[in-house]
């Protein structure tokens, strides 16, 4: 008789929306179910933005409740990822200081100037490999250490977000590594965090946790809330906590010269490496390096991704309540190829709000003739994506010295089929989509290790093939993608002389 599939439960925690997915494993297949999906956002408060974290709890207790309903048995255990950098404070008696600000609050501004200031850009990435975001946890601190000199005095721990969701849930502190490695703080070589940058910061090195490689049990979920929710208590794991950390751990990459693009509000691209890469190249270009599964390393850059179509859309979504995403996908496919350009990583696209005009702005500060539909926007924003991507797939291959043979896209842009093939074409290389729910899978074979024989990431990547059906494109049209590949940098250009970030 086969034994019963095991239950885990997974919470991912993107920046739009929020899942929990219920995984049932049989011993070589891993499913997978969404009882729980919600909406995320910044809450906007007088001039700042910040993370609602008491509703995430709420939306936690809401999803097990329905993992229980549609479980075929108990909960094994629970794992959450969530995105990077932002961060809550607790003071002595373990209480919060305040909602955790929003990754995109204008707190930020000015403080790469008073960081390098204090410690040159050069000498950060070199201990770091981190790439340079105003969003980063060391901005964001500096910025508190600024402005609320108080608020960091009064404060015991520093909880980056999975961690903090963790302690709310199980009362256990801790720091996961992979999360950490994308605060830049962190030592890429020791993989502790520098005590150089946190003093010339000036911000107190006993606030941050000695950080514990991804599937560590955390702790066990509250009695108290166990008690509320009806069920046993069941473990914690701190999984890969970063959800690109999460979603790389389920990407099915072929060779070592395969490449993945974690594609969904931001795209993350990159590949697996045994070493962080430190070299001039990676910093002039701004790649990072941020902590994987088993010892490894992503070697990466970050793209603005689909935000700024999420931004249009959310405008349009005001005159036209309940349009689709596969209605733009439409329009953008029946629209002229290669009519206008923009450069995703634009820093005027990084706010919310009138995006559709400050994409109509770019075309016309460049001298690009404008579209006039919505469908030619769209498609300008998936064609400029593609490009992008190109642009970092080459460089990847200038850093690594090696070739990049093909490109795994998984997430929820896996599912986007015309967004895919033009990524196929510029590359010129071949693409394979999925799985969508790769930040969730992530999430569930991490905690699979811990509760049955898979070892290796060999292992959990044979799980996802066994699990997961995938989508393949072959380039095609790439000598119009070569030519158009020139009108994209030339627009770039002429916004920000000199080469594409």
């Amino acid at each position: 008789m086969a034994p019963a599939p095991l239950n885990i439960l997974s919470f991912d925690f993107g920046a739009s929306s929020g899942r929990a997915i219920l995984g049932r494993f049989d011993g070589q297949r891993l499913s997978v179910h969404t009882v729980h999906q919600f909406p995320n956002g910044p809450v906007f408060a007088g001039k700042r933005m910040h993370w609602d974290v008491l509703r995430f709890v709420a939306e936690i207790c809401d999803g097990i409740r329905k993992a229980m309903r549609e479980a075929d048995g108990p909960i094994a255990s629970m794992g959450i990822d969530t995105w990077g950098v932002d961060f809550g404070l607790l003071d002595k008696r373990g209480e919060l200081l305040g909602n955790p600000y929003h990754y995109r609050d204008p707190r930020t501004e000015g403080m790469f100037a008073e960081a390098f200031r204090r410690m040159s850009r050069e000498e950060i990435f070199a201990r770091t490999g981190v790439a340079f975001q105003p969003f980063n946890t060391l901005y964001q601190l500096l910025a508190t250490r600024l402005e609320a000199p108080g608020i960091l005095d009064a404060a015991a721990d520093v909880l980056l977000m999975p961690d903090l969701l963790a302690y709310l849930l199980t009362g256990e502190k801790g720091t996961e590594y992979t999360d950490a490695s994308t605060t830049q703080m962190l030592d890429a070589a020791s993989r502790t965090w520098s005590t150089q940058i946190l003093d010339a910061m000036d911000l107190p090195g006993h606030l941050f946790g000695t950080p514990v490689p991804p599937g560590s049990v955390r702790g066990m979920l509250s009695r108290a809330l166990a008690t509320d929710l009806g069920i046993a208590p069941f473990p914690i794991i701190a999984v890969a906590g970063h959800d690109t950390a999460s979603a790389v751990v389920a990407s099915p990459l072929s060779t070592p010269a395969s490449a993945y693009l974690s594609s969904g509000t931001w795209s993350l691209l990159g590949t697996e490496v045994a070493l962080p890469c430190l070299a001039p190249e990676a910093l002039k270009r701004n790649f990072t390096n941020e902590g994987g599964a088993d010892g490894t390393y992503r070697l990466l850059k970050n793209v603005m991704g689909l935000w700024i179509l999420q931004e249009c859309k959310r405008s349009w979504d005001a005159v036209h309540p309940g349009l689709a995403y596969e209605t733009l996908v439409r329009e953008a496919e029946e629209s002229t190829p290669f009519a206008a350009f923009i450069d995703p990583d634009c820093q005027d696209f990084y706010s919310p709000g009138e995006m559709e005009s400050r994409v109509r702005a770019f075309w016309r500060a460049t001298g690009q003739h404008a579209p006039d539909s919505r469908g030619a926007l769209t498609r300008s924003i998936f064609e400029s994506l593609a490009m992008k991507y190109r642009y970092v797939v080459d460089s990847l291959r200038e850093i690594r010295g090696g070739p990049v043979s093909d490109l795994c896209i998984v997430g929820g842009g896996a599912r986007n089929a015309f967004l895919n093939q033009c990524t196929a074409n510029a590359l010129a290389i071949p693409v394979s989509a999925g799985p969508v729910e790769a930040t969730a899978v992530g999430n569930l074979l991490m905690q699979l290790r811990m509760h049955t024989e898979i070892s290796s990431l060999s292992d959990m990547r044979s799980v996802v093939r066994r699990s997961f059906e995938r989508t393949h494109h072959e380039p095609a049209d790439t000598r119009q993608w070569d030519d158009a590949y020139h009108r994209w940098k030339a627009a770039v250009a002429a916004w920000n002389p000199g080469s594409p970030r």
